[in-house]
């Protein structure tokens, strides 16, 4: 088993079968099919199961494909630490709507600037999607709402939002749970952080069965709270980029309005994309948090990025990678 059979078989696998792998890879069906039969053949097992000629992958076929996107990515970095060369490739990053809106785009300008060979493909999406879509490996790392407890996952601290519960204007003060008798609550659907934390505010006695109308973004929350129709907790930093939105806001305890975002990714897998993506955001870091080493402007090699000390729920890792399904989270988040 070589790296040139890992992507072979890995190609395979995202083309859907041996003719299109063959037309990308420039190779002909028969070679394909050839360097298949020889890596099942070494393994001693089948990868595919087989059926008028179409390609299913096997149980052993699941297990192998993570490692294959594991093992190449593997190289890739080690070539680019030993070469001393920029971030190139792609960095798959997921991000809150709200993060998204009010946070990234001068992050992301900054990363361009120093990595403009790094693709970077960004999907939005609510906390727990975002959350999964790391630990299944449909993302490299994620800007969520609330810190992992989940084993195999490291975090970074960043930024801290302060939210607000928001109103029309006609609406009387709000300072207790008690005081929300009677109103919808207009949020992101099941998933959202923020959501959790309005709820827990309130409280089993005045949570349940609440109505809940679930929106996907944050103008139409607003536009729907400034109607009347219920109340709803967002980030002032989102609230900011809604100009001259008529809601009244009530701010909530510190314990409940202040939250940090942080950075997710698998504990001990980081690509140098990854790795300098970590360093344009070191300014943001939360204060008490400090990251080790220093990364060169556009440059990540093991002689000039030392990695941050991973805060990690666990540094448990699972015996077999799974395989990344297909697809991306979701487009709504919060």
């Amino acid at each position: 088993m070589d790296l040139a059979d890992l992507q072979i078989f890995k190609t395979v696998v995202e083309e859907g079968g041996i003719v299109r792998a063959a037309r990308k890879l420039h190779r002909v069906q028969s070679s394909i099919t050839t360097r298949i039969r020889q890596l099942e053949s070494s393994l001693g097992t089948e990868l595919f199961y087989r059926s008028k000629q179409r390609l299913h992958l096997s149980p052993s076929g699941e297990v192998l494909f993570g490692y294959a996107e594991r093992l190449l990515q593997l190289s890739d970095e080690a070539r680019d630490a030993v070469g001393g060369s920029a971030p190139r490739g792609v960095l798959r990053l997921g991000a809150l709507e709200s993060t998204t809106a009010s946070r990234l785009p001068s992050v992301l300008a900054r990363y361009h600037a120093a990595c403009p060979e790094v693709k970077v493909e960004l999907t939005t999406g609510t906390n727990d999607a975002l959350t999964a879509g790391v630990i299944e490996r449909r993302l490299d790392a994620a800007f969520v709402a609330e810190v992992p407890t989940q084993p195999g996952l490291s975090h970074l601290p960043l930024f801290t939002e302060r939210l607000v519960l928001i109103s029309s204007l006609q609406r009387p003060p709000i300072r207790k749970p008690a005081d929300l008798a009677g109103d919808s609550l207009i949020a992101f659907p099941s998933g959202c952080a923020y959501r959790r934390v309005l709820q827990r505010w309130l409280g089993p006695a005045h949570a349940g069965g609440r109505r809940v109308l679930e929106l996907a973004s944050y103008h139409a929350i607003v536009a729907c709270v400034a109607s009347g129709t219920g109340v709803a907790l967002v980030p002032q930093s989102v609230l900011d980029t809604v100009q001259g939105a008529p809601v009244r806001q009530h701010r909530l305890p510190a314990e409940v309005s202040r939250v940090v975002t942080p950075l997710i990714w698998r504990t001990g897998e980081q690509s140098s994309a990854l790795l300098a993506l970590r360093e344009v955001l070191r300014p943001g870091l939360h204060p008490g948090y400090k990251m080790a080493g220093r990364v060169q402007p556009g440059v990540v090699s093991a002689r000039t990025a030392t990695p941050a000390p991973e805060t990690a729920s666990s540094a448990r890792r699972p015996a077999a990678p799974p395989r990344a399904p297909r697809g991306s989270a979701p487009s709504a988040a919060s």
